[in-house]
């Protein structure tokens, strides 16, 4: 087992009001398993995969990624183990706009201390079609160049699981079937977990299993 949510809740305080986002969520996803997950806007994707990245907390329960429980774990010891096990795939990139392409990828690795960072990253970039693109920043890249930038750096430290939010939604139709075949290419290449959150069913025909969250809960389509 990849990821396990076990017994999950999550509300925020909206003034006097306390909204539940989870109350009691339970969930697994197997090894090198990809998993779609949609629903509604507000419906709670996103706060799903900030959980599973640990970038917010749970109010109860616990979540478990490749046997290690949050809750066993640090502050500190959360980033770092978040920083090696986990990569992401932003709808709108979150690439650093003064690094070019080449150093964006290579960063994680820098974090992680991984040998010979700028090989991978060349390796990479080679393999998203962007070898021709090493030294240019952001602004010079067009929106599918920059999520294909954003996809070699979400792959260089080789994590155990792949975060993806919206990873084709600012993009046209075609560029956006380009950059996710790249995506579901590389994850097999990789032998890597992947949970996709999408409004597209077409994107989500592509993952082994797809589910929908409603009311806090996931249904398997």
């Amino acid at each position: 087992m990849m990821l396990k949510i076990k017994s999950l809740k999550k509300s925020y305080s909206q003034g006097l009001e306390t909204i539940d986002i989870f109350q009691d969520l339970n969930f697994q996803v197997q090894k090198a398993q990809t998993v779609a997950i949609m629903g509604k806007s507000g419906s709670g994707k996103s706060t799903l995969l900030s959980l599973i990245s640990g970038i917010i907390k749970p109010n109860n329960g616990d979540i478990i990624l490749d046997k290690v429980s949050y809750k066993d774990l640090k502050e500190s010891q959360l980033n770092d183990f978040r920083a090696s096990n986990i990569g992401f795939v932003f709808q709108n990139f979150h690439l650093v706009s003064y690094l070019n392409a080449l150093e964006n990828v290579m960063l994680p690795a820098k974090v992680c201390g991984i040998s010979n960072p700028k090989e991978k990253a060349i390796e990479l970039l080679k393999d998203v079609g962007l070898e021709h693109r090493l030294n240019h920043l952001p602004s010079q890249l067009s929106g599918g160049e920059k999520q294909r930038v954003a996809i070699a750096r979400a792959l260089i430290h080789n994590p155990k699981i792949i975060l993806a939010d919206e990873p084709s939604g600012n993009l046209d139709e075609e560029t956006g079937i380009a950059v996710m075949d790249k995506l579901f290419e590389l994850i097999k290449k990789n032998n890597t977990t992947l949970i996709l959150v999408t409004h597209s069913k077409d994107v989500a025909k592509r993952c082994e299993e797809t589910y929908e969250l409603v009311l806090g809960d996931l249904t398997k389509c």
